[in-house]
């Protein structure tokens, strides 16, 4: 598993390509971001958007020293659905 390194102070976007060989032709109509674990001081979603293959997310916060999950769960236009994540490990810099 690999993990990003992310300050508990800063705010950072992060992306997944949806479209990237995996669509194949079918297009995202529905993204929505969540965070593992939900703990108070924990990362939180400060905004998400979508376009047609591709998401992204903005996230801040966090307790030096945890670990975090982004978890997107998306809905194709075909009505497929999917769920990726992103490993966060928090660590002062």
């Amino acid at each position: 598993m690999n993990y990003l390194l992310k300050d508990p102070e800063a705010v950072l976007d992060y992306s997944v390509d949806w479209g990237a060989e995996y669509l194949a032709g079918d297009l995202l109509a529905d993204s929505a971001w969540s965070v593992e674990p939900d703990e108070p001081g924990g990362v939180t979603v400060q905004a998400s958007d979508f376009d047609a293959t591709t998401t992204s997310v903005t996230a801040a916060g966090g307790v030096a020293g945890h670990v975090y999950r982004l978890i997107n769960a998306v809905e194709m236009q075909s009505g497929r659905a999917d769920m990726r994540s992103i490993v966060l490990r928090l660590e002062p810099r």
